[in-house]
C-alpha cells in the first residue's frame, strides 16, 4: 500500500512540475506587451557566422515618456561575442529602411530622428545613450 502512495505522489509532482513549465513557456512577455508602441523599420544581420555577428534594428516609438527601451533592447536576439544595435526614432518622423555594418549604419540625414541608442556588446555590457547624434 504505501508503494501505490508514493507512485501517486510522484505523478501528482511530475503533473505539477510539466504544468508549470507549460504556464512559463505560454505566458512570457514579449515586445507587444512592452510600453511604448514599438515598431521595427529596418534590420541588418552580417553573413558571417564564423565571426562577430553585427545585429542593427530601426525601431519606431509612439510614446516616448513610457517607452521601454533598455526592456526593448534587451528583448533583441544576441549573440555572444557579437554587437546587437537599436537606434530608436519617434513614429512620424523619417526612419532609414537600410542600414550597413561599421560605425555608421545609416545614412546621415536621419541623425536628428534618432532619439536613443541602445547597445549590447560583445562582452554583454549595455548602453542606453539618449540623442546619441548631438
Amino acid at each position: 500500500m504505501k508503494k501505490v502512495g508514493t507512485k501517486f505522489f510522484i505523478a501528482v509532482l511530475v503533473i505539477f512540475l510539466i504544468g508549470w513549465m507549460l504556464k512559463d513557456t505560454f505566458t512570457q512577455s514579449g515586445i507587444e506587451d512592452l510600453k511604448g508602441g514599438f515598431k521595427e523599420i529596418a534590420s541588418y544581420r552580417n553573413e558571417n557566422n564564423t565571426g562577430p555577428v553585427q545585429r542593427i534594428y530601426s525601431v519606431t516609438v509612439k510614446d516616448t515618456t513610457a517607452a521601454q527601451l533598455q526592456a526593448y533592447g534587451d528583448l533583441m536576439p544576441h549573440t555572444k561575442y557579437g554587437n546587437t544595435k537599436v537606434y530608436y526614432f519617434l513614429e512620424g518622423k523619417e526612419a532609414p529602411t537600410k542600414l550597413s555594418p561599421g560605425d555608421v549604419n545609416f545614412d546621415a540625414d536621419f541623425n536628428q530622428n534618432c532619439f536613443a541608442l541602445y547597445e549590447k556588446s560583445a562582452m554583454g555590457n549595455v548602453g542606453l545613450l539618449k540623442w546619441p547624434f548631438k
